[in-house]
């Protein structure tokens, strides 16, 4: 017991082993895996992105009537939940492009709120790309 004390006693003494996070900024390392970018006017719709993604972050869907800025080839628009990805860089690893349709970016995912409602239009987007498959 007395020696729990002195062990205790003497840490109020010693610097702290923690950041003073608010105050000091923490630094992202030169390796930090973040958000998945995406460059429309590179993307050549081959879907390997989508199939390589283990959670399904990333959905291309059907689009009945695109505006004349996002027609392509097939008709189908890319979709991305930041809130799904693992951020394991499969997809850019699978896409023919990397770099210019794909990249993974060093920039952090905002968190999401209830008002947000990220869940109900993604589980949406599922419905319809089921439908369309």
């Amino acid at each position: 017991m007395f020696s729990s004390f002195a062990k205790a006693f003497t840490n109020l003494f010693k610097t702290p082993q923690t950041i003073d996070y608010p105050l000091t900024p923490i630094e992202q390392e030169k390796e930090h895996r973040g958000l998945i970018e995406y460059g429309q006017e590179a993307c050549i719709y081959c879907l390997k992105c989508e199939k390589a993604c283990p959670p399904g972050a990333i959905l291309f869907v059907p689009v009945e009537n695109p505006p004349e800025n996002e027609k392509n080839k097939k008709g189908l628009k890319y979709h991305y939940n930041p809130y799904l990805c693992i951020y394991c860089s499969e997809c850019v690893r699978a896409c023919p492009k990397p770099d210019e349709a794909l990249w993974q970016s060093n920039k952090k995912s905002l968190p999401a709120t209830k008002e947000d409602r990220v869940n109900e239009s993604w589980f949406e987007l599922e419905r319809l790309k089921k439908q369309t498959d």
